[in-house]
């Protein structure tokens, strides 16, 4: 049964048709060789194989033509890329799949390689068209790392030119690669320039450690470790082990898990820390994958992931068995890191503590121009690179499928709500792992049933409109790393 739907995949990523005319190539739909359409026949082959919402887009359909100059006459009703995607093969509630034309450095951002000088930032806006912006966090070992910038300050302006509507795009997230940040101090509802200005400068691939602070906190007589998680990356699944393994051998009894600003990344770091926290039972179910009704039939029970005993490396999970957990989030807090928290709901009591999260329930993979990948048409891999069309260098970040927790819930595209509502306040931000960050220890708080009589309140000085997030291509990602092939032998 599901060599016959591998046959009927394999004929649909090349076109289904019937043929009416001579012209039809008998192994399905090619564009005319003599136009220069491979980006868009890669867009099209590739959706009309993996995307999540292929049923729901008429042009993405099996049966959308029936010959070659049909198909070519469709590829050619939008010159530009960018245009055909979006206007004739994306789904209207398509909230996530994106692209690059350059894959290279496409890949590279997902595995936390860019170019960065390592500030994170939010942007407010006050007064009539006036923006501040406030530092969120600095990246370990980066440029910003270097200088006289911490978390919790301001700045209101960049190179001696005062930030507002309509010039904060240029100033910040333009061309240049070295600018300075005129900082601010916040004094009667306004945001007054102090004469400090901190130059930044943009470093080529960059690497991004996302383990950027970890400690054991002791306090009222109960040992709570506390990590502060950016996103979900492959090559640093080792190392989070090693510092889960640190935690336990301080013997903590909670656990604070900080994913207030983790956009997402990588299915199976996503798993391995959760059975860094909850448990090894290899035949538990963490997660299960639904796919367009074509790929389901053929994946079927193979779309599952359990909880694991071993990180991609082989190393042993270091696991905390813990039956509770706090969660830090905000409304950057997406995809992985929602993931998680659905998933560990069914097994053990997770405890919210923030904003409401983004609301990424979905799951996607990177699409390049390489269809002959056995069993994995079009689904990149960096050991292909060689067999990537040269012709055509872009890649598509395609929604795939939805997630649910063994339960089967999955319905949080409003976001997942906290059980403990608090907004961050950016005139208290705190120092991040510090007993007294506001977030840190209003979860504290409820762990050791002690109040520390804080003023939670929230003094937010002006609207949110941004922040450094906003304009990076790798933000809210669940990228599926662990696809099994569509195997040939399956009988």
């Amino acid at each position: 049964m599901k060599k016959r739907l591998l046959i009927m995949l394999v004929a649909a990523f090349v076109g289904l048709s019937c043929s009416k005319d001579d012209d039809v190539n008998q192994g399905g739909l090619n564009p005319n060789p003599t136009a220069n359409l491979d980006i868009q026949d890669f867009m099209w082959k590739s959706l009309n194989l993996w995307y999540f919402w292929q049923a729901e887009v008429p042009n993405l359909a099996d049966d959308r033509f029936s010959t070659n100059a049909e198909y070519t006459e469709f590829l050619q009703s939008e010159a530009n890329p960018t245009a055909f995607l979006e206007n004739q093969l994306l789904f209207s509630e398509d909230r996530f799949t994106f692209y690059s034309d350059d894959y290279e450095e496409f890949t590279n951002s997902l595995t936390g390689v860019t170019k960065s000088n390592g500030l994170s930032f939010g942007l407010i806006a006050y007064g009539t068209n006036e923006i501040a912006g406030y530092v969120r966090y600095v990246t370990p070992n980066s440029d910003a790392d270097g200088e006289d910038i911490t978390r919790g300050e301001f700045f209101s302006g960049v190179d001696g030119i005062e930030l507002t509507e309509s010039n904060y795009i240029d100033l910040l997230f333009g061309e240049n690669d070295t600018y300075t940040l005129n900082m601010a101090n916040y004094e009667n509802d306004t945001f007054v320039a102090n004469g400090k200005d901190v130059e930044l400068t943009k470093q080529e691939n960059f690497q991004e450690n996302p383990i950027y602070v970890s400690n054991m906190i002791e306090t009222n007589g109960q040992k709570i470790g506390y990590i502060f998680y950016r996103r979900f990356l492959t090559d640093y699944n080792d190392e989070l082990n090693n510092t889960i393994g640190a935690l336990k051998s301080q013997g903590i009894t909670d656990l604070v898990l900080d994913l207030r600003y983790n956009p997402g990344g990588f299915v199976s770091s996503a798993v391995q820390l959760s059975s860094m926290i909850y448990g090894t039972n290899t035949d538990d179910l963490f997660y299960r994958r639904r796919y367009n009704p074509k790929l389901q039939e053929v994946f079927g029970s193979s779309a599952e992931d359990n909880f694991v005993d071993q990180t991609t490396s082989g190393m042993s999970i270091n696991t905390l068995n813990l039956n509770r957990v706090y969660i830090l989030t905000t409304n950057r807090s997406a995809s992985a890191s929602e993931l998680v928290i659905n998933c560990l709901d069914p097994y053990m009591e997770v405890i919210q503590v923030g904003t409401t999260t983004t609301g990424k329930n979905e799951f996607s993979v990177t699409l390049v121009d390489d269809p002959d990948r056995d069993g994995l048409p079009y689904v990149y891999t960096a050991a292909r690179e060689s067999f990537i069309n040269p012709d055509n260098s872009w890649a598509i970040q395609a929604i795939i499928g939805r997630g649910e927790n063994s339960a089967g819930f999955s319905d949080y595209t409003d976001g997942l709500v906290p059980e403990i509502e608090l907004a961050e306040d950016v005139l208290n931000l705190g120092i991040l792992g510090d007993l007294n960050e506001p977030l840190l220890a209003r979860a504290i708080e409820d762990i050791t049933g002690v109040s520390g009589k804080r003023d939670f309140g929230v003094r937010m000085p002006a609207k949110p409109i941004a922040d450094s997030d906003s304009f990076s291509r790798n933000q809210d990602l669940m990228i599926m790393d662990n696809l099994k092939p569509i195997s040939k032998n399956d009988e």
